[in-house]
């Protein structure tokens, strides 16, 4: 399986024949002020419909699939051989004076499982806090790759974050969501916030955008790979 790291919450996963975007931003000065993606894709999954961080499919190209993750049945949903699973979540608010009144926004984890990479993912969304008990004991030993929000303000803390890779046991944890220069979020938490608090044979930085990942290649002890975004 290929990975791509766009920006903020963005990854092309490249497997099974698929070409799959994860939560496209709003490109440019009215949105996230990243690069538009202008790459083909197969399907596009977003864990909001309305988040301009997480739910603009307009510049990826090839005319995808879109699936809200918020509306993928229980029992989960099929895009030809990839599974998919919703699970919800809600952003973290800090009450500053600009947020006053406004209620946090609904958003979705999802999972997707590419069989013949005998692989699965998970994709926070913009989840707020940890996780409930039930989507522990459903998830917990059988993540591969967990793309993580790392950020902190609005989303997960990172205390909580921890917890949930203890319980869950990804063999990869990605950084995602976090401080960019490129970016308009100025005040979410820089990815070495994370980072700093493993050990640092533990954390690989990737040198770029782009890693590949088999069964075979899962490391045996849990690994934070860093990418550089390329949007």
């Amino acid at each position: 399986m290929k990975i791509r790291f766009y920006a903020h919450a963005s990854f092309l996963l490249e497997g099974d024949g698929v070409r799959v975007v994860t939560d496209p931003y709003r490109p440019g000065k009215r949105g996230a002020f990243f690069d538009p993606i202008h790459e083909p894709a197969d399907l596009v999954v977003r864990s909001s419909a309305s988040d301009a961080f997480h739910s603009d499919p307009s510049h990826v190209h090839g005319s995808p699939a879109v699936i809200d993750a918020l509306r993928i049945p229980k029992e989960g949903q099929r895009f030809r051989d990839l599974e998919l699973k919703g699970y919800p979540a809600w952003e973290r608010i800090r009450w500053l004076p600009l947020l006053v009144g406004r209620l946090p926004r609904r958003y979705a984890m999802y999972t997707l499982t590419f069989p013949g990479e005998n692989l699965r993912l998970l994709h926070g969304g913009d989840m707020g806090g940890p996780f409930a008990p039930e989507v522990v004991a459903e998830l917990a030993g059988t993540i591969d790759v967990l793309f993580a929000i790392t950020g902190g303000i609005h989303t997960i803390e990172l205390d909580d974050l921890d917890e949930v890779i203890r319980q869950i046991r990804p063999r990869i944890v990605i950084p995602m969501h976090y401080h960019s220069p490129r970016g308009r979020l100025k005040t979410i938490l820089p990815v070495t916030a994370f980072t700093g608090r493993y050990p640092a044979d533990s954390v690989v930085r990737v040198g770029g955008p782009d890693v590949e990942i088999t069964r075979e290649s899962l490391p045996e002890t849990m690994k934070i790979y860093v990418l550089e975004q390329c949007r």
